[in-house]
């Protein structure tokens, strides 16, 4: 007599939402050479990770308004959005649901403020610092991020 063997269950699909936030790469031109303000953050695993500066949107804020909050927060660097670089999209999961992440991306121009994570509310950013704008791309780590440096760059050397 054999056993009866339960009949193997779907996986329950988790609900789907919609995320977006803003950031971006802002500029600042050093002694003749453009340079870009870049955080670090530890991932889930606790590998550093080198990124651009970027966050939720606030009730009433526009995109490029949240972009310029941002990286005043995680940076230090008070900076005006001079125009959209391009927006990156991911998916990822949580315990109870999927989410479809929008990151949109602007260039800004640094008119203040000086290198700090100290006023990063969410204390993400463990170190702050500026690279030279043709070899941020080596140093980011996210290849989508990377894109949007070479963009920058590309603007800024008279491109669309």
């Amino acid at each position: 007599m054999s056993e009866a063997v339960p009949a193997p269950r779907a996986p329950r699909r988790l609900p789907a939402v919609e995320e977006r936030s803003a950031g971006g790469v802002v500029v600042d031109v050093h002694e003749g050479q453009a340079r870009i303000a870049v955080i670090a953050r530890r991932n889930r695993a606790g590998r550093l990770e080198w990124c651009l500066p970027k966050g939720h949107i606030e009730v009433g804020e526009t995109l490029p308004e949240t972009a310029a909050r941002e990286v005043a927060e995680e940076t230090g660097i008070t900076a005006r959005v001079l125009v959209e670089l391009g927006t990156i999209d991911y998916w990822f999961a949580t315990h109870d649901r999927r989410v479809h992440k929008f990151v949109h991306h602007y260039l800004l121009e640094a008119i203040g403020g000086y290198l700090t994570i100290e006023n990063d509310p969410d204390q993400e950013a463990v170190d702050v610092a500026w690279l030279p704008l043709g070899e941020a791309p080596r140093h980011l780590t996210f290849p989508n991020e990377r894109r949007i440096a070479r963009e920058a760059w590309r603007r800024l050397a008279g491109g669309d």
